[in-house]
């Protein structure tokens, strides 16, 4: 055991995962690889769990992290913040959302948490719809609409959490239909559910693409669908973007758009790539909802003046280099490659995904059973190759994560599929 895994153990929690058999320290990055301690370099396609959205080491954010700071570092949102503002208002057209309101906070999960706060008391309800599989982060409110047992710590909740189908294509009882039936059957299914139901209900939370559960997602227009269920009720829709926001997906600037024609959600949640590895989070609602809460609030580090000055760097540098552009065609011929690598490997049951967030699954061959042993044998053989990789999923840790910063060159993706195959072979 290393010094350093050894003090890791001796003062953080046992529950803190780590990766690896022998765990890596990483100590640089440049583009899309990083460094490790010992000096050995990786190909990065997972991003610090896809938050390096652009490059490690953009110069455009460094540089405005580093004049920022040389300015000031914190003033906290009782004072006017000029970078904060600035961003609020590219993120609030970019949403869609007419009217829109944006508050910053510093995560994924504190986004989600502010957005079931903002939900529940507009609508006065402790009731909440959520999708099976699904994962919004490790708060105490957001475990309890986390819908993947592997992530739900406690079955105690402030909520009053319902799941419906429609999050898993694949799987489940109605993997068996085509898109048209599946969704139909989906719809039925919220139907059934919200007729069963006493009081109302607040909002329904749903990843475009479920990210933890291992990039997973509904035939487009499920939640178009879903929607007009929801409107019916007065149920509002959270749209949890915080892995599938700002272009990943390739085809969408958001993952709602998939399913789109009935406009954008009534709150829309980030985080994660933003700020290419600075910690920002943040809700979009429109005005009536966002403005809704009667007791005062504020943020002692959302919308910091140093991370609101990153973000704005990294979002003018993807929109210039049309990096969305990039994750469908980069990530397109990654897909097709990998699709083309697993044809010739029993284990993989699928290779999933859009633009540059692709999962593949791995079961015992000839078989639907979920594999975790050989999920973490690849991700061991890939990081021995030179190519670090995530894992996720639902039926147990079976799904390698692939989610590479959205710079990536087509050489890059052919040298990861290559180290990939390499590793599903070996495994």
């Amino acid at each position: 055991m290393s010094g350093l895994l050894a003090r890791h153990r001796a003062v953080l929690p046992d529950w803190l995962a780590l990766y690896y058999r022998q765990p890596i320290e990483l100590v640089r990055g440049e583009g899309r690889h990083v460094w490790d301690a010992d000096g050995t370099r990786y190909l990065d396609f997972f991003g610090g769990i896809l938050t390096t959205m652009t490059a490690h080491a953009l110069p455009e954010v460094t540089r405005a992290v580093v004049e920022q700071a040389g300015r000031l570092l914190h003033s906290s949102t009782l004072y006017l913040d000029r970078p904060m503002v600035e961003l609020a208002e590219r993120v609030a057209v970019l949403s869609g959302i007419p009217d829109a309101r944006v508050f910053f906070t510093t995560s994924g999960t504190e986004a989600n948490d502010t957005a079931l706060l903002l939900a529940t008391a507009y609508r006065r309800s402790p009731q909440v719809l959520a999708m099976r599989n699904g994962y919004h982060g490790r708060s105490f409110s957001t475990v309890g609409v986390t819908g993947n047992r592997a992530w739900s710590p406690t079955d105690l909740s402030p909520l009053r959490t319902l799941y419906v189908h429609g999050g898993v294509r694949t799987r489940g009882p109605y993997a068996h239909l085509s898109d048209v039936e599946f969704t139909a059957a989906c719809v039925a299914d919220l139907e059934d559910l919200l007729g069963q139901v006493s009081g109302s209900v607040a909002a329904l939370i749903a990843e475009p693409v479920q990210g933890v559960g291992g990039f997973t997602s509904p035939p487009d227009g499920l939640y178009a669908a879903f929607r007009e269920v929801l409107d019916r009720h007065g149920i509002l829709w959270i749209s949890d973007e915080v892995q599938t926001g700002w272009g990943r997906t390739g085809d969408h600037f958001w993952g709602w758009q998939a399913h789109g024609a009935n406009g954008p959600p009534d709150l829309l949640t980030f985080a994660k790539g933003i700020g290419n590895g600075m910690s920002i989070g943040g809700v979009v609602a429109r005005a009536e909802v966002m403005n809704c809460l009667d007791a005062h609030s504020i943020s002692t580090f959302g919308g910091s003046p140093v991370t609101m000055a990153a973000g704005l760097a990294n979002l003018g540098h993807l929109l210039d280099h049309d990096l969305p552009g990039n994750a469908r065609r980069v990530g397109g011929l990654l897909i097709e490659r990998l699709r083309a690598a697993a044809s010739r490997v029993p284990a993989v049951r699928e290779v999933r995904g859009r633009g540059l967030m692709i999962g593949v699954e791995l079961v015992r061959p000839g078989t639907d059973e979920a594999d975790p042993d050989a999920t973490s044998r690849v991700l061991e053989a890939a990081r021995e190759g030179g190519l670090l990789i995530g894992k996720g999923g639902g039926h147990a840790t079976s799904v390698l994560r692939i989610a590479p910063p959205l710079s990536l060159t087509v050489a890059e993706a052919q040298e990861g599929a290559a180290i990939l195959e390499a590793a599903l072979h070996a495994r």
